[in-house]
């Protein structure tokens, strides 16, 4: 079970705890500077012509880290599921944490659902329950820019559409929000990837799972269970 502990200096708090579903491999938010160390001496060990490329995708991966990190990320995993066409699909799942700033969390999502936000399950935010308390639910299709080299002079940057899970729980204990987005390109596994969201909110829990039993339930085998 992956956690957010309250005992670092640098991951935001509050602590919680979640399980990742199967085929997502975790990425490492916040590496240490012995970590980034590292990898900066075995780049340089590297033969010269590999050396820039690898030394490209390292800057690359540690921009993107502070960017997630200025962001609140706690938690960032890549997925690989076969797409039942002969192929596989990609998707992205972020955890972070949303500063409700001194206000009741959940009072603030339940008047954003009230409030004109949507109350359908195609366009709107519609309330959840989970084990760990009410949470709020939505998903939209998107237009995002294609990653890719610089385009040419005057040629517009390619877009593909994607769609974008979210449940958000709210923490009542710190007037924080938890979130969950899921984001994926494979428009035509929107339901099971749905799922795969839902299946990871209702494993989120705030009290620590070492210190009492946990029953070994259905979610994580459901979760794991929606790609075969």
């Amino acid at each position: 079970m992956n956690s957010v502990q309250e005992d670092s200096a640098v991951k935001p708090r509050p602590a919680f705890w979640y399980d990742l579903p199967y085929g997502y491999l975790q990425v490492d938010v916040y590496p240490s500077r012995e970590r980034l160390e590292e990898l900066a001496r075995q780049i340089l060990a590297l033969p010269e012509g590999l050396r820039d490329r690898a030394d490209q995708v390292f800057r690359m991966y540690a921009l993107m880290m502070w960017e997630l990190q200025k962001h609140r990320v706690v938690g960032c995993a890549l997925g690989l599921h076969p797409d039942g066409e002969s192929g596989a699909s990609m998707s992205v799942l972020v955890v972070s944490i949303l500063d409700t700033q001194g206000v009741d969390p959940k009072a603030a999502l339940t008047v954003l659902m009230e409030s004109g936000a949507g109350d359908t399950t195609d366009t709107g935010i519609v309330p959840l329950e989970l084990p760990c308390g009410t949470g709020f639910v939505t998903g939209t299709v998107e237009e995002t820019d294609v990653p890719q080299r610089e385009p040419a002079r005057g040629e517009a940057p390619a877009k593909a559409s994607v769609w974008r899970g979210m449940v958000a729980i709210p923490d009542t204990r710190s007037s924080s929000v938890t979130v969950l987005q899921l984001v994926t390109p494979s428009l035509h596994l929107i339901d099971e990837y749905r799922n795969v969201l839902i299946g990871v909110a209702k494993t989120v829990t705030f009290n620590d799972p070492q210190s009492s039993q946990r029953e070994p339930g259905a979610v994580a085998e459901a979760v794991r269970n929606d790609f075969g």
